[in-house]
């Protein structure tokens, strides 16, 4: 074998510094976020202690991703700058294509296996943040649930794609040491080994081999992602009963904000009813009342939905409605009212006291109004989440509606 010396780029025949840290950093990098993701999703989370490292894993996860995400574009870009060593076994045609085509999937799987988890992250909320001052968040992708089970899905497809590669491409390297005894893999190692290249026969059929696989996962993925619902099972939301009332809702939201590893975590019911009689010229303190049915398997709640519906906390199946009823008051404050009531929910009934403003303008009036819950009194997470170290004790609700007078 000839010898060169070492230099930063590539020659025709060896691989220079640069590029040799960024294969063994890349290579460093997706065989640690790999077994990390392996481990935390098979860890249970059925108490605030297993919830707190299985997120501290997902954590890990995340920002070892997002390092191999940029690690791996920038080896792409030196790549593109460099000449290319040509393959020892190029006079092998099978061997040869198998190995280009294994280059090719490797090189797209480590940008869409970390892009793909990144986005399914910046479209939900509240567990597991990647460790970095950038933010959770992306451009143009919303907080979404069908847009996280989408990238979910290839994200799952292309870690596969992704671990198959990386096996051929270990297992080929192997093969060139210890089985053909060339410079293959010496040359990718530190040191100044320069062998001699044979002539090449370069051929876009591994590239369109790559691409047919890639194909193949796409419409996997795909099909998967907009097929995609949730994990567990959860009971189709609770049929609410239309109630006579004085004001009709025409439109409203019904959120909440719960706090998970000390990240905001919000998410709103899409079906509950509203009967309300409402009088502003009453002279008493007491102005109407107030009656709210809540599909509790309607909640939607960033990637928690599965858990925020089992029975450890709302316990969606036992308990489908949630109820309030109570009073509309006037309060001392001018324009300022209150409900004043009962709200039931899994079981449990308690006093509680809605503060909202009221504009009201002719035959039409717009509510908004929020209270602070504390989910104990509704022993809501209280068996193996009893600690504000996972889960925070207060909930906070918040109402906005716009009704109509009945006729």
């Amino acid at each position: 074998m000839a010898m060169a010396s070492t230099s930063l780029g590539n020659t025709s025949a060896t691989y220079g510094a640069v590029t040799k840290t960024f294969h063994w950093l890349t290579a460093l990098l997706i065989l640690t976020a790999i077994p990390l993701g392996l481990v935390a999703n098979w860890l249970p989370y059925e108490t605030s202690a297993q919830l707190a490292t299985k997120s501290w894993l997902f954590s890990l996860h995340k920002t070892v991703g997002i390092m191999a995400f940029f690690t791996a574009l920038g080896r792409i870009l030196w790549a593109l700058s460099q000449p290319k060593p040509g393959l020892l076994n190029a006079d092998r045609k099978l061997e040869s294509f198998a190995a280009e085509t294994v280059h090719w999937l490797l090189y797209v799987s480590m940008m869409i296996v970390p892009l793909s988890g990144w986005l399914h992250h910046a479209a939900t909320s509240g567990f597991a943040p990647i460790w970095w001052p950038f933010g959770q968040n992306l451009p143009l992708v919303p907080k979404s649930e069908a847009v996280a089970g989408f990238f979910a899905a290839w994200h799952w497809v292309f870690t596969k794609v992704l671990a198959a590669t990386v096996l051929l491409h270990i297992a080929g390297a192997l093969k060139h040491h210890f089985v053909d005894r060339d410079d293959t893999l010496r040359r990718m190692l530190p040191g100044r080994t320069a062998p001699e290249v044979p002539p090449q026969h370069h051929s876009a059929a591994p590239v369109f081999a790559a691409g047919a696989i890639y194909a193949v996962a796409i419409t996997i993925g795909t099909v998967l992602g907009l097929s995609s619902s949730h994990g567990g099972v959860v009971p189709e939301p609770a049929a609410l009963a239309a109630k006579p009332t004085g004001w009709v809702v025409q439109e409203g939201t019904l959120g909440i904000t719960a706090t998970q590893l000390g990240s905001d975590l919000g998410g709103q019911f899409a079906d509950w009813q509203a009967a309300i009689d409402y009088d502003p010229d009453a002279e008493g303190p007491v102005v109407g009342t107030v009656e709210v049915d809540i599909a509790i398997a309607s909640l939607t709640l960033g990637g928690v939905t599965d858990e925020a519906l089992s029975p450890e906390f709302l316990d969606a199946a036992d308990y489908p409605v949630a109820r309030f009823a109570g009073e509309l008051r006037r309060t001392d404050t001018d324009g300022a009212l209150e409900a004043v009531g009962t709200l039931s929910m899994k079981g449990a009934e308690v006093p509680t006291v809605l503060p909202f403003t009221l504009t009201l303008e002719g035959d039409t009036a717009r509510a908004e109004g929020e209270l602070v819950l504390d989910r104990r009194d509704f022993g809501v997470g209280t068996t193996s989440y009893n600690d504000e170290a996972s889960v925070g004790f207060s909930v906070a609700v918040a109402v906005v509606l716009t009704a109509t007078r009945a006729e």
